[in-house]
């Protein structure tokens, strides 16, 4: 056995391993949060949730790096096709969904120990590799793992935007505000007084369960909850976990945007109840200071920030 770290493709023996690894790096974006051996092989193969982007791959490729028989390092490649029907963001491109890596025992933020470093770099540069033979006409990088709520390069791992920066990686994307509440700290509906309440309505959205205010038949606002993320099959253990997917208000509304913000989320707080649900996600960007300041006067606080859309600098 080797001493050194060495990059190879993953086997199905490295399944555990690589699970334990994910659900490492998931752990610390979420509470509680993580996935099952099942998805996470399941997703090597295809990801049938992006149903507008995955029919583009063309090839996937997942590496590892071993060190002393354990797998310290991974990333999950797709090469995308360069034809005509694929986005032009992604023709013909190689991405690196995710990177993922022990961040060892260095001291202070973006550290990591020199056996980490060493396996992390060694595994960029793999993949690097399989880029240049893929002929690919450019190559991005990401942190999107299959488990709800983590994607993008997170603030809480600094080891892993080291790495990408030290293999030429950068930022060229958006940073999002990723915002957590606890079911039970959301506006409960006896607190909600004053005049009389608006008409709520139950319906499916786009994106989840949408529940409708309404003031006679003018739409007050929205919003629509996505409760699927923790179907058993995802999921390692218990959920319990879902995502403010959509909200909207109209700031003119009668009794206020912040009463009509308020109705909605005591609605949706009784319905995720039911749904046994105790947690609520949802993310905004930065510069969208009111939209942050009302979700954090009903209960939510800010989890992280993360930064999407990583490039390979072309010299």
């Amino acid at each position: 056995m080797s001493s050194s770290p060495a990059v190879r493709t993953f086997r199905r023996s490295d399944r555990h391993q690589l699970t334990d690894l994910v659900n490492r790096h998931a752990a610390a974006v979420l509470p509680g949060v993580s996935t099952s051996v099942n998805t996470v092989l399941s997703s090597l193969e295809a990801r049938p949730d992006e149903y507008v982007v995955d029919p583009w791959v063309a090839e996937r490729l997942t590496l590892v790096t071993e060190h002393h028989g354990r797998v310290v390092a991974a990333a999950h490649l797709h090469r995308y096709r360069d034809e005509p029907d694929v986005g032009p963001d992604y023709r013909g491109a190689a991405v690196v969904q995710w990177v993922v890596h022990h961040p060892g025992d260095g001291i202070g933020p973006g550290s990591a120990g020199p056996a980490s470093s060493e396996a992390a770099d060694l595994l960029l540069s793999a993949c690097l590799a399989t880029a240049k033979r893929w002929q690919a006409r450019g190559v991005q990088a990401d942190g999107t793992l299959p488990c709800p709520g983590v994607y993008g390069i997170p603030a809480v791992w600094p080891h892993v935007r080291s790495a990408l920066e030290r293999a030429g990686f950068v930022h060229t994307g958006a940073m999002e505000v990723l915002l957590l509440a606890e079911v039970r700290g959301l506006p409960d509906t006896g607190e909600r007084t004053g005049r009389e309440r608006p008409t709520l309505l139950r319906t499916l959205g786009s994106l989840g369960t949408r529940f409708t205010a309404f003031d006679g038949d003018r739409v007050l606002g929205h919003l629509e909850l996505d409760t699927t993320l923790d179907r058993p099959e995802r999921v390692g253990r218990g959920g319990g976990l879902a995502e403010l997917a959509d909200v909207e208000v109209d700031a003119d509304a009668p009794e206020g945007a912040e009463q009509t913000l308020a109705r909605l989320l005591a609605e949706a707080r009784d319905w995720l109840t039911l749904c046994g649900i105790d947690r609520l996600i949802t993310c905004a960007y930065p510069e969208d200071v009111d939209e942050i300041d009302a979700l954090h006067r009903h209960g939510f606080r800010e989890v992280t920030r993360t930064a999407r859309g990583w490039e390979l600098r072309t010299v």
